[in-house]
């Protein structure tokens, strides 16, 4: 089992997946299609085109294989990316590992809109940061952090977030020029989709 705990469908290791062309549009462009944009995202966002995101998706979205990005963290709780491939019911899953527990542990969802608790940006910044490169997964610090954006539900994320994530863009393809219109329009939809409420308790505390 590559998930103890979640045997919901056939899954298999996708990090293989990641560096190939239209992965990116594939898993982030979703969040920008609720309309709010002045302008229709595109693919070429990424570095990448139609072809690409078409021929991908069919590997991504494959009912008889689960790909499941393992994000290991040291000292702490890691995270796992899962595409939910159940036919009619397609969505992305994400789940927490946490040390000492034998099981992960789902805290949120993506089915068309984000629902569960999610992370604020410094809880996403200390997984992304944090690769145990003696686990299987994701190891390096950008992939990891743009794998786990989709969690972010903090609406005041630090000025140096808009860098961050043009950094990470550029760092798994993108064009700069086209890679700080992504990171304007990701960070416009994350926070302003925001579902934290600071009294909630962290899914990180470990409670």
């Amino acid at each position: 089992m590559l998930i103890k705990g979640y045997d919901v469908g056939p899954l298999v290791p996708g990090e293989s997946l990641l560096v190939h062309p239209g992965f990116w549009s594939n898993y982030l462009l979703s969040m920008c299609s609720d309309g709010g944009c002045p302008e229709r995202p595109v693919p070429e966002w990424f570095g990448e085109d139609g072809a690409d995101v078409d021929a991908l998706s069919e590997v991504l979205f494959d009912p008889g294989r689960w790909p499941a990005f393992r994000v290991p963290a040291e000292d702490g709780p890691g995270a796992v990316v899962i595409c939910r491939n159940l036919d009619g019911d397609y969505g992305t899953d994400y789940l927490l590992t946490h040390p000492g527990r034998s099981y992960a542990e789902q805290i949120a969802s993506w089915d068309g809109d984000f629902s569960g608790t999610g992370l604020i940006w410094h809880e996403l910044i200390r997984i992304a940061d944090s690769p145990s490169l003696a686990d299987e997964g994701v190891q390096d610090t950008a992939t990891r952090f743009l794998l786990l954006l989709p969690l972010l539900t903090d609406p005041d994320v630090p000025e140096t977030a808009s860098a961050r994530l043009i950094a990470a863009l550029t760092a798994v393809g993108a064009p700069q020029d086209t890679a700080s219109i992504a990171a304007e329009h990701l960070l416009a939809h994350l926070t302003r989709r925001s579902r934290h409420d600071p009294t909630w308790e962290s899914p990180l505390s470990g409670s």
